[in-house]
């Protein structure tokens, strides 16, 4: 087993071990926590977060960042719950369309970053803005009740599981894929570790940035489809700090900051914990500024454990070469 591979393995194992912790901590601490209700209830609130990390993930490898997320999450839900109630489009056209929506402002993140070498955190700020705005005009500044359609949508599952949940592990399972059996996967970790040695090497960059911008839009607003379903309504401030979720998720999972490095399964795992975390705290009788207290401190902890893990990466890439 290569050195690559263990460290990988040992990630995982990390994070499975916190997991793991958290469970029998909260469990033993809680009455209820550890039972078939809470544990699908996790299960059930993790999917918007789950589908907009795995965009934060590819993101975040070719080291850049997508602040947008949330508020093109809460846009294409506000864009559905217009179809619907105005247009009187049925319901899979509409989703649809709420789809297309937040493909849409990936796109406009991605070909604005590359046509002006902008910084992503420049350009995906100001589409949370605008992203927002779009949302009250679609939404007239109200929530919007969608009523039996999306009620029964809710319905769909299997063992307690919701239908947002099986497409948001799919999701997981295929990006997880495609990022380590892929070209396309190996091309985002060059263009993460030196984006100037790709282009050197022939290959451009600008496209499959551009890509990557259109998937985290693309899943940022499949996600709104969780929150449909949860709410029975398009609710324009839906998604607001889904983005900070989404970055915490993934950088506890271990993703780099500084690009070059993630996993999407990893950043599940990262999800995973937060969803524990939150719902453990709760059952706690925490109240939410406590719960934001913790879970900042376990984001900075994550981060400065990046730092070292980077560190050490590098003084074993020295040491190889050095060899």
């Amino acid at each position: 087993m290569s050195a690559g591979l263990r460290r990988k393995l040992a990630e995982v194992l990390a994070l499975v071990l916190v997991l793991a912790v958290l469970v029998v901590f909260f469990g033993l601490s809680t009455e209820h926590f550890l039972s078939l209700p809470t544990l699908r209830t996790v299960a059930n609130q993790m999917p918007e977060t789950l589908l907009v990390a795995v965009g934060m993930t590819y993101v975040l490898i070719i080291g850049c960042i997508d602040l947008s997320i949330g508020s093109v999450s809460g846009l294409s839900g506000a864009v559905v719950g217009a179809c619907m109630l105005r247009f009187h489009v049925p319901l899979p056209l509409s989703v649809l369309a709420g789809v297309a929506v937040g493909a849409a402002c990936g796109l406009v993140n991605g070909l604005t970053i590359v046509r002006w070498s902008l910084p992503s955190f420049i350009v995906t700020l100001g589409m949370l803005e605008a992203a927002r705005g779009g949302a009250y005009l679609a939404a007239d500044s109200k929530t919007a009740y969608l009523g039996a359609p999306v009620e029964r949508l809710a319905d769909f599952g299997v063992g307690g599981l919701s239908l947002p949940f099986i497409i948001a592990i799919t999701v997981v399972a295929a990006a997880q894929g495609v990022l380590v059996r892929s070209v396309f996967g190996r091309y985002l970790v060059a263009i993460g570790t030196n984006e100037e040695a790709v282009r050197l090497s022939g290959i451009n960059p600008k496209p499959v940035k551009v890509a990557v911008f259109l998937i985290s839009g693309t899943l940022a607003g499949l996600a709104s489809l969780s929150a449909l379903t949860r709410l029975g309504a398009a609710d324009p401030n839906s998604g607001i700090g889904l983005e900070l979720s989404a970055i915490a998720a993934v950088v506890i999972g271990g993703t780099s900051l500084q690009g070059g490095r993630g996993s999407v399964v990893n950043s599940a795992l990262g999800v995973l914990i937060i969803g524990v975390l939150d719902n453990g705290l709760a059952q706690m009788g925490a109240q939410e500024p406590s719960k934001r207290l913790v879970t900042g401190a376990v984001i900075v902890g994550a981060v400065i454990l990046d730092y070292y893990r980077t560190r050490l990466g590098r003084r074993e890439r020295m040491e190889t070469r050095d060899a």
